[in-house]
């Protein structure tokens, strides 16, 4: 059975050159860069090229780099690092439709005595810089609110939410999990103080992620163990995922303008076959043009508005060999509409019904059209059209 994989926002296959880069230190060269003997520093040594291009590649100094285990470690890491010397500021400024990492790390310590503070997004899900000012209080700790929204691809004015973080002084962070390699990002252009990646939404390896530090920025770490990573991040440092993270970030910086090329004219297609051959009514859930264009999130109904359940077109779009998301969540045997759709303000009966279609570079034009084809096929069955 033919496979077409339209779920590059969850994860990427990982390129083959990326695996390349990696093996040596898979087999060979296993040292714990922190022992003193030469297999150690000789992948110490490589580890600091890693950090050196990395901050490279992002406008940053190597010193504020941070290797962790991906985007949900660097977010908590930040936030509960933040917060811990906060002093009598306890309040959080982000929106309801962050990513979990940031959503749960902040409910949490609300058991602190923390206030999370949201920031409305408008209908396509940006946050723009006055609906931040709006937030501010003389009691806000931080900021944080993602740059690329991972449901609808929406896109945050970073720099301009980072003026006004700086007029009150507030430290910013991003989670650009979905940004980074995909969209320019230099830490001195947006303004950040904490930002958060990972390796595996951009063909890297699994378990692999950074988080940048602003120099100077009050934050204490929250790993603590050994004096790995300049006290900042305990534990041994994953040497061989360190370096496919710094291949894998190579490659999409140098490759990426290719790349956007290529998923704008997909998107286009999607779109207009879409149009052309669904039996049914299609939704662009989020921005219409404005966002990141490999990410489209898709709805459906009919004449009579009759909806479907997103749940049950994924698992049918998965027999036939398709793999997509949704952003349904199953508490307690309810299945609840995403909280991205939820919070621009898509009516439950069609936030139900959605699916992410997320695209990558492997895909082609045969990949859209036999999507297409397919959802056509399940969509009528679904809604009963003869």
């Amino acid at each position: 059975m033919r496979t077409v994989y339209f779920d590059h926002a969850a994860t990427t296959p990982m390129d083959e050159r990326v695996l390349e880069a990696m093996m040596p230190y898979l087999k060979d060269n296993y040292g714990n860069a922190n022992s003193a003997h030469h297999l150690g520093q000789k992948t110490k040594v490589v580890v600091e090229d890693a950090r050196e291009k990395v901050a490279a590649m992002i406008g940053a100094e190597p010193s504020e780099i941070v290797f962790t285990s991906g985007g949900t470690e660097s977010d908590n890491a930040v936030i509960k690092g933040v917060l811990a010397v906060s002093g009598d500021k306890n309040e959080v400024v982000t929106s309801e439709i962050e990513h979990h990492a940031v959503l749960h790390t902040v409910e949490m310590e609300k058991m602190r005595g923390i206030k999370p503070v949201f920031a409305r997004p408008d209908e396509t899900g940006m946050i723009t810089a006055s609906a931040v000012r709006e937030t501010i209080t003389e009691k806000t700790a931080l900021v944080s609110l993602m740059h690329v929204n991972n449901e609808i691809g929406s896109i945050n004015p970073l720099k301009e939410i980072a003026e006004v973080c700086n007029e009150f002084d507030v430290p910013f962070h991003s989670d650009t999990v979905q940004s980074l390699g995909k969209l320019p990002v230099n830490v001195k252009d947006l303004g950040v103080d904490f930002l958060c990646g990972s390796a595996h939404k951009i063909y890297g390896p699994k378990g692999t992620g950074i988080m940048y530090v602003k120099n100077g920025a009050r934050w204490v770490p929250w790993m603590i163990g050994g004096s790995q990573e300049r006290r900042r991040r305990g534990g041994t440092l994953n040497v061989p995922g360190i370096v496919g993270f710094t291949k894998a970030l190579e490659l999409a910086v140098d490759e990426m303008e290719a790349h956007i090329a290529q998923f704008k004219k997909l998107r286009s297609l999607l779109l207009d076959q879409l149009k052309d051959k669904l039996s049914v009514d299609v939704t662009v859930n989020g921005p219409q043009k404005d966002g990141v264009p490999h990410i489209i999130n898709l709805s459906f109904s009919n004449d009579d508005d009759k909806h479907i359940d997103g749940e049950m077109l994924l698992l049918n779009l998965d027999i036939e060999g398709i793999c997509v998301s949704n952003g349904s969540a199953c508490t307690s045997g309810a299945v609840e509409p995403s909280h991205v759709l939820a919070g621009i303000g898509i009516e439950p009966n069609l936030a139900n019904s959605s699916i992410r279609v997320s695209l990558g570079k492997q895909n082609t034009e045969e990949d859209i059209f036999y999507f297409v084809e397919k959802l056509n096929a399940v969509l009528s069955r679904m809604f009963n059209i003869a």
